[in-house]
């Protein structure tokens, strides 16, 4: 199955990632800032949030790349 790597990436795709970057810098401020927790815990909190939604996205690519 040949995949089109010069396929143009939707606004739908470039608006949620820009979303979920917005969504690690207040999660990341929150820990930081409000519940003043390490400036380093914070930085691992957000980071690890951020590893687990692009896996979540790998995943579900991947499911939809296999069925077609």
């Amino acid at each position: 199955m040949d995949v089109d790597e010069s396929a143009p990436v939707s606004r739908l795709t470039v608006a949620a990632y820009a979303l979920l970057g917005a969504f690690l810098v207040g999660w990341f401020l929150y820990g930081w800032l409000v519940q003043r927790q390490g400036f380093v815990a914070s930085v691992g909190e957000s980071v690890g949030t951020g590893f687990a939604a692009l896996l979540f996205v790998s995943i579900v690519g991947g499911i939809r790349r296999a069925r077609g």
